[in-house]
């Protein structure tokens, strides 16, 4: 596995929220998110948004534990419906949060909940954050949307290590994933290289990126990939061709759904 840049991550940030904010000018910011259906779009914005300040604090302060959200000075989104102040509290916050991203680089120690403790996480969690949940608006807006290859496969690849992070810290539904003999693979039809083999072991499942028959195979574009497993896009859509047990594709859908 090999991660981008500390800095392409930052950059990332701020391309995947102006892509955001493109998504959200004009839309009906009242209208239901379809695959996050308690939030309405303006709700979701609000959740990236407050995100990412959130995440600003904790590498500002170089916290060592976590932070509540009620201590993030403008997490709460701003005042008003205003569809422009909405916009530009966005750009903000994501350039704020870079901004100390970039100020203390990839390996400075500071709070997180997962298997290290450096700013490089929060580079990357934001990433994918934020371009998920631009996924989550543009399909609400029903407008086209793509993810660059790195950055889909590498969506990918930080989901699987979550997935496993929570099953070695004892998830119940996480837990699940395993058995032998049994295998997922993923295969992009638009990028080469873009292919993983999920293989449920004895005691857990690993990973790796491999061509090789499985049990069930799931190919279609990198992003179409990256929607179905994070369950933004259903398996039986037409974009995407289940190959072989679509009954443990969903198995593996169904217990990796948490956060």
């Amino acid at each position: 596995m090999t991660l981008l840049s500390h800095d392409r991550y930052c950059d990332e940030i701020l391309a995947q929220t102006d892509a955001l904010r493109a998504v959200l000018t004009g839309a009906d910011l009242t209208a239901t998110v379809p695959t996050c259906p308690d939030w309405t779009l303006r709700e979701l914005a609000v959740h990236v948004g407050g995100a990412h300040r959130w995440v600003g604090e904790i590498v500002r302060t170089r916290a060592a534990d976590d932070v509540p959200e009620d201590k993030v000075p403008g997490a709460e989104g701003p005042a008003g419906e205003d569809p422009a102040a909405l916009d530009a509290w966005l750009a903000e916050g994501a350039a704020a949060t870079v901004d100390a991203l970039r100020e203390a680089g990839p390996d400075t120690e500071v709070w997180t909940w997962a298997w290290e403790r450096r700013t490089a996480f929060w580079a990357r969690r934001m990433t994918h954050e934020t371009a998920v949940h631009r996924a989550d608006a543009a399909l609400a807006a029903r407008v086209p949307h793509t993810v660059d290859a790195e950055v889909a496969a590498d969506t990918i690849e930080e989901w699987l290590c979550i997935v496993s992070f929570a099953q070695q810290g004892g998830d119940p539904e996480a837990a699940e994933l395993r058995g032998g003999g049994r295998s997922l693979h993923l295969h992009a039809t638009d990028a080469p290289g873009a292919e993983w083999l999920i293989e449920f072991g004895e005691d857990r499942f690993t990973w790796r990126r491999a061509h090789e028959k499985a049990t069930v195979a799931l190919r279609g574009t990198l992003t179409d990939l990256m929607l179905v497993f994070n369950r933004r896009l259903e398996p039986t859509s037409q974009r995407v061709e289940v190959l072989g047990d679509a009954a443990l594709l969903d198995f593996w859908l169904d217990r990796s759904s948490f956060g």
